[in-house]
């Protein structure tokens, strides 16, 4: 196997995707069927189990193939042990304790390699077998040097499956395994009642489709969505990533989506024409090539100081300061800041407020610094923020409401800045500190679908005990996150967590947490405006005082 050579020749890594699939699943919906999650564990420099990922939920299905794979180093020399659980998933949190445990599996990679693909029970956790549920597990190695395809797909004239309407197309797209057998690899979303649809445009590298060269057979499926997850299938073709490339120069690929079931009807054709309509290709560039050439990531704290916190003289309310014991705001301060202090060089940070009464004129402001220097809202390190925080709450009396685009706009008119750069030299974070819902939600959700145009990610952070249904809203994992007005963010920037979720959690598992997604945001961010690594010339910040841009 091709490997990764380190210093010294000291071990080597192979690359290597895990797809998994499962078959028979137990039921745990009463009126439908489950909605399984496979999530991937592994020891931890501690030796405790904790999460390297997850795929994506398959919504009422007992006979999953997940189609997002896990992707390891693989050490031949090493006993590298995985377990693989199975989840029901019926909530948005992203703690497991309130979705039902379906089965798990545990192996080495070393196991999964040498036996892949892999079938074996799925075992509930008294070590008792799951039914007959069962998991296969297959192993691919990465060779091809990663490039990205952003494809365009749209159909004409597609059998019509529904009885009351027309079809609700989606393609799957599958590459072909060792043993000959098709592996799921993407799903483009659903177009309802259609015969004729336009999906939207996605992203996928060459190396998820072809493993040796770009001749590899490619087998895509054309279905029509039933919610009950049981797909009619309306056609298929094979292809190839040297023929799709084709599109690249404006030319229309186009391909016959056959049924086979229907080739020996007569006068039969096919079941519709698909065609890709246009193809960018462009070098997969990863988060440590941009840290390499001197991306500097931002780090800005939004602290909320409405009423609802409580009186932070009296013990037990969310902003008292206990000598002995940080507080849930500290904790999240320090825990998101510790990490992200060591992508940033000069290690100031701008550290705001919002929703509380203000000196000297005591007006309610939604965006002020909290070291109470306008032109300068810069702390020294984490330490500088925790010692600002802790001064302020002498000096403003808390109030209300809880209102957030005055923040993400602050952070969006630096991040705008940078933007103009086209560069790679600055991306930024924006860690909001919160303990109940928003109030001004529809102008948060603009501020967001803008924001997601720029170099910055939102980190929401819920402090307390207070129903935070809202946040979920704003962590749109499974759709676009839209404004009233129907425009839609360009990308996923926003990532909630639940405080309580981690209150006898070490300090790492909320920052693993909060910040996992962020290498993925700021590579979409860049490969979206084909921004390779590289610096740029730094331009200065906008203050505090100054407006939003005038077009948001």
């Amino acid at each position: 196997m091709a490997a990764n050579k380190k210093a010294g020749g000291q071990q080597q890594a192979s690359r290597i995707s895990i797809y998994v699939s499962c078959q028979n699943l137990l039921n745990k919906d009463v009126t439908s069927k489950s909605d399984p999650c496979c999530v991937l564990f592994a020891p931890d420099h501690n030796l405790l189990w904790s999460e390297v990922g997850r795929t994506e939920r398959i919504k009422n299905c007992l006979n999953p193939q997940f189609s997002r794979a896990f992707e390891v180093d693989y050490y031949f020399e090493q006993v590298q042990k995985v377990r693989f659980m199975i989840y029901d998933i019926d909530s948005k949190a992203q703690n497991l304790s309130d979705d039902d445990f379906l089965g798990s599996f545990e192996c080495t990679i070393g196991e999964a390699v040498s036996n892949s693909p892999m079938t074996r029970p799925l075992s509930r956790k008294n070590d008792k077998r799951a039914g007959t549920s069962t998991i296969t597990i297959t192993v691919r190695e990465m060779l091809i040097q990663p490039e990205v395809l952003s494809l365009n797909f749209k159909a004409k004239h597609l059998d019509k499956k529904d009885l009351m309407g027309k079809s609700d197309p989606f393609l799957v797209l599958h590459c072909i395994m060792p043993d000959g057998s098709w592996q799921v690899v993407h799903k483009t979303e659903v177009i309802k009642n259609t015969l004729d649809p336009v999906w939207e445009q996605f992203d996928i590298r060459t190396n998820q489709l072809a493993t040796i060269n770009y001749d590899q057979p490619i087998k895509i499926e054309c279905h029509d969505y039933d919610s009950d997850g049981s797909h009619d299938l309306i056609g298929s073709f094979t292809t190839t990533v040297n023929e799709i490339m084709r599109a690249t120069n404006g030319v229309e690929v186009e391909w016959q989506c056959v049924n086979p079931k229907k080739l020996s009807k007569k006068g039969y054709c096919n079941s519709g024409m698909i065609y890709l309509t246009a193809v960018r290709h462009y070098r997969d560039y990863s988060f440590l090539e941009y840290v390499f050439a001197g991306l500097q990531l931002n780090f800005s704290v939004g602290v909320d100081f409405t009423a609802s916190n409580g009186d932070p003289k009296e013990p037990g309310t969310l902003h008292y300061i206990n000598p002995k014991k940080p507080n849930q705001y500290m904790k999240a301060i320090k825990a998101v800041g510790d990490v992200i202090q060591e992508y940033d060089s000069d290690q100031m940070y701008p550290a705001l407020g919002f929703g509380a009464r203000v000196p000297p004129s005591k007006d309610v402001l939604h965006e002020f610094a909290i070291n109470f220097n306008s032109s300068d809202p810069f702390c020294k390190g984490v330490q500088g923020i925790l010692d600002a925080y802790q001064a302020c709450l002498s000096k403003v009396q808390l109030y209300g409401p809880t209102n957030f685009a005055p923040i993400i706009n602050h952070v969006a008119r630096f991040a705008l800045q940078t933007q103009q750069e086209q560069s790679a030299r600055n991306y930024y974070i924006l860690l909001i500190l919160t303990d109940g819902a928003i109030s001004d939600t529809d102008d948060t959700i603009k501020s967001l679908v803008y924001a997601s145009t720029l170099p910055m990610s939102v980190i929401i952070v819920g402090v307390g005990l207070a129903d935070f249904s809202t946040m979920n809203i704003l962590d749109s994992d499974s759709k676009a996150l839209a404004d009233k007005d129907g425009v839609q963010a360009r990308r996923d920037i926003v990532q909630f967590v639940p405080m309580r979720d981690f209150e006898n959690s070490p300090a790492e598992s909320l920052s693993k947490h909060v910040l996992g997604e962020i290498p993925k945001q700021v590579v979409e961010y860049f490969r979206m405006y084909t921004i390779p690594p590289g610096r740029g010339v730094v331009k200065p910040l906008a203050p505090v005082s100054e407006a939003p841009p005038a077009d948001h």
